[in-house]
């Protein structure tokens, strides 16, 4: 049986796969909205439409890739998702209250994000992967380094390295530890692993899978790979000139209606 989520007869729905329910367990089963966006909105400065009324329900989770050809909107929906740029109010909801509604530090631990490439911060491995918790009063036992490290896929050998020491995909792997050690609720990622090689991809991508799995974590991907959508999400997300034009499992992408969204699947596989 499938379940519809979104906001009351708009086209673009998140579908969800479960078993089929008895009717005592329907209710139950209904998956849980973690952010609805509600007519989402931005225009250039120059007054140019980036974002043109974007309405879709995430359900708690699953991994939401976001895909579409270049300026579509796809990083600057994201952005809006922990408050990098500000949207409207009555637009985006987390657990059903509206975001604007919270303390932007508070939103930022439960909405982490990783971008596309690691910034690390001066010091050591375990400098950066305490640095959130330390800023609300919290000092990690080294026990807790390590158990982030592993969560990261990474040993304990990097407990004392810099960044200098690292490669680009181990520095993302320290970058998402150091994400996940405010203990998000939500996983932000911006093209995480476009610069990196493809074991460092696919590093990433296990962590990931990882993580909705054994942690129920939400994590929505903006991504250039098709093929990575493919692999990792539940749920795909098409991106066409500011506008959600088609959502589809990632093995329902060749069934894509929309003129320019199939055209540009055609041309990315």
């Amino acid at each position: 049986m499938m379940y519809y989520t979104g906001t009351e007869a708009h086209e673009h729905l998140l579908v969800v796969d479960v078993e089929d329910p008895s009717p005592e367990q329907e209710e139950t089963q209904r998956p849980l909205t973690k952010f609805g966006i509600r007519d989402l909105r931005k225009e250039s400065d120059g007054g140019d439409p980036i974002l043109n009324g974007i309405s879709v329900e995430i359900p708690k989770g699953v991994i939401v890739g976001i895909i579409g050809p270049s300026g579509s909107g796809k990083s600057t929906m994201l952005r809006a998702l922990n408050r990098l740029w500000e949207p409207p109010l009555g637009t985006v909801f987390l657990d059903g209250r509206d975001i604007c509604d919270l303390d932007v530090l508070t939103l930022r631990r439960k909405v982490g994000m990783l971008f596309q490439l690691p910034a690390l911060f001066e010091g050591t491995v375990a400098d950066n992967i305490r640095y959130g918790p330390q800023l609300r009063g919290q000092k990690l036992s080294d026990e807790e380094v390590y158990s982030l490290l592993k969560l990261a896929d990474l040993d304990s050998s990097f407990y004392s390295k810099t960044g200098g020491e690292l490669s680009v995909g181990q520095a993302q792997r320290v970058a998402l530890a150091r994400t996940l050690a405010n203990e998000p609720e939500v996983l932000l990622l911006d093209e995480p692993t476009s610069a990196l090689d493809p074991i460092s991809t696919e590093n990433i991508e296990d962590v990931l899978v990882n993580l909705k799995k054994k942690q129920g974590m939400t994590i929505i991907m903006v991504s250039h790979s098709i093929k990575q959508i493919q692999r990792i999400a539940d749920i795909v997300c098409l991106l066409v000139k500011g506008e959600i034009v088609e959502v589809l499992r990632p093995d329902e992408l060749s069934e894509a209606k929309h003129p320019m969204a199939l055209r540009f699947l055609q041309l990315s596989s």
